[in-house]
C-alpha cells in the first residue's frame, strides 16, 4: 500500500541509490567495444569512399578510351573536314604560341639564375647551357607548353561542345545523321597531336634562349653556353624527341578530355562553367600523371 507524498516534500533519490548503489562507470571491455565499433564504421566509410572513387576512375578512364576508338574508326571511314581541322589547328596551335613563348621562355631564365650562380661557385659554370636545355626539352618544356594548352584551348574545346549540348545543337546533328564524333572530336583530336609538338618546339627555342639571356649576365659566352648543350646533349637528337612523343600523348589527353566534358553537359549555363572547369583540372592532372610513366618508361625501358 503506497502513501500519499505530502506537500512541501521533495522527491528522494532513486532506490538503488537511496540503497547506496553506486551507478556503473564504463568498463575498459565496454571502452573497447565501442572504440571498436567506431574504427569499423570509419572503416567501412573509408573503403566506400576508396571503391567508388576507383570505380569512378575505371569509367572515366573507359569513357574517354570509348571516345578514342569512335575517333580513330571515325577518322578512318569518313575521312577529315579540311576546314573544321585548319581552324581547330589554328585556335590550339598558332593562337597558344605567344603564351607558351612567354611561359617556357621565363622558365628558362629562372633554370639559368638559380644553375648560373650554383655552378659557378663549383668552377662548372660552363655547363649552364646543357642544364638549362636539357632540363627545357626533355620535361619542363613539355610539361608547360601542355598545361597552357590545356588552360587555354582545352577549355575552349569544352566550353564551345557543351554551349552545343545544352542548346540542343548535337541533338540537331544526329537528327541530320551527323556523327558528333565525327564532326566535333576528330578535327580537334587530330589538331592537338599535330599542333603540340609544333608549338612545343618554338617553346623549346624560347626557354633556351631566356637561359642564355641571364647566363650572359654571368659572364658566359655564348660559344661557352652553345659547346655545353652540345656536350650534354645527345647526338641523335633523343632527347628532343622524347619532349615531342610527350606532347603527342599530352595533346590526345587534352582534346579527349575536353571533349567528353562537353559531350556529358548537362544542367544549362551553370553545367558549362562546372564543364569547362572539371576539363582543365582533369586534363592537368592526366598529363603530370602521364608524365610520370612516359619518363619512367624512357629511362628505364629505352624505348625511343
Amino acid at each position: 500500500m503506497t502513501t500519499k507524498r505530502s506537500e512541501g516534500e521533495t522527491p528522494g533519490p532513486p532506490e538503488s541509490e537511496a540503497e547506496g548503489e553506486a551507478p556503473k562507470e564504463p568498463t575498459s571491455e565496454n571502452l573497447a567495444e565501442e572504440v571498436a565499433e567506431a574504427l569499423e564504421d570509419v572503416g567501412g566509410f573509408s573503403l566506400r569512399v576508396t571503391l567508388g572513387s576507383l570505380a569512378g576512375l575505371v569509367a572515366y578512364f573507359g569513357e574517354v578510351v570509348a571516345l578514342l576508338l569512335q575517333s580513330v574508326r571515325a577518322l578512318f571511314t569518313r575521312g577529315l573536314h579540311g576546314g573544321d581541322l585548319l581552324r581547330q589547328m589554328s585556335v590550339i596551335g598558332a593562337e597558344s604560341v605567344p603564351i607558351s613563348l612567354l611561359t617556357v621562355g621565363f622558365t628558362g631564365a629562372i633554370l639559368a639564375l638559380y644553375t648560373a650562380d650554383t655552378l659557378r661557385q663549383y668552377g662548372a659554370a660552363d655547363l649552364v647551357g646543357g642544364v638549362v636545355a636539357l632540363s627545357i626539352v626533355r620535361e619542363s618544356g613539355p610539361i608547360l607548353v601542355a598545361v597552357s594548352i590545356a588552360a587555354r584551348a582545352g577549355s575552349a574545346m569544352t566550353a564551345e561542345i557543351a554551349s552545343m549540348k545544352v542548346s540542343e545543337q548535337i541533338d540537331a546533328l544526329r537528327t541530320m545523321a551527323l556523327s558528333p564524333v565525327e564532326y566535333l572530336v576528330v578535327p580537334r583530336l587530330v589538331a592537338s597531336l599535330v599542333m603540340l609538338p609544333v608549338v612545343c618546339v618554338c617553346a623549346d627555342i624560347a626557354g633556351v634562349w631566356g637561359g642564355y639571356v641571364v647566363a650572359a649576365g654571368f659572364d658566359i659566352p655564348a660559344t661557352t653556353y652553345l659547346s655545353s648543350i652540345r656536350l650534354l646533349m645527345e647526338p641523335d637528337g633523343r632527347d628532343i624527341t622524347q619532349g615531342l612523343l610527350k606532347t603527342v600523348v599530352f595533346g590526345g589527353i587534352i582534346a579527349l578530355v575536353g571533349c567528353r566534358e562537353g559531350l556529358e553537359t548537362s544542367g544549362g549555363a551553370t553545367g558549362v562553367g562546372r564543364s569547362t572547369t572539371r576539363s582543365v583540372v582533369i586534363a592537368i592532372v592526366l598529363i603530370f600523371i602521364a608524365n610520370f610513366f612516359l619518363s619512367f618508361l624512357m629511362k628505364n625501358a629505352n624505348l625511343f
